[in-house]
């Protein structure tokens, strides 16, 4: 079981990145997928979640409007877009099979 995240960098605030988890070695399109950041100093927190079909999504008050996860089962791949960045978005940012496997981690930086 293999998650492998991309994506990150550094940003304006008000600026827009696009995450993607690549998953292999488990069959995708059955596993809701979750979404976990943490910034330095910070406990985790959990961002959103999204359905093993992709229909459902919910996030956390924080992000909402803000961020959008969604997911391509054909190509075994979740995208988190995140719009209008605040500094306070910066961390690392983590792809987690629900009651599974976490990806490495990518960090997001939001700075002028």
């Amino acid at each position: 079981v293999q998650l492998v995240e991309s994506g990150g960098g550094l940003v304006q605030p008000g600026g827009s990145l696009r995450l993607a988890c690549a998953a292999s070695g488990f069959t995708f399109s059955r596993a809701d997928m979750s979404w976990y950041r943490q910034g330095a100093g910070k406990e985790g927190e959990w961002v959103a979640r999204i359905s093993s079909a992709g229909d459902t999504t919910t996030y956390r008050d924080s992000v909402k409007g803000r961020f959008t996860i969604s997911r391509d089962n054909a190509k075994n791949t979740v995208y988190r877009q995140m719009n209008s960045l605040k500094p306070e978005d910066t961390a690392v940012y983590y792809c987690k099979i629900v009651l599974g496997r976490w990806g490495q981690g990518t960090q997001v930086t939001v700075s002028s």
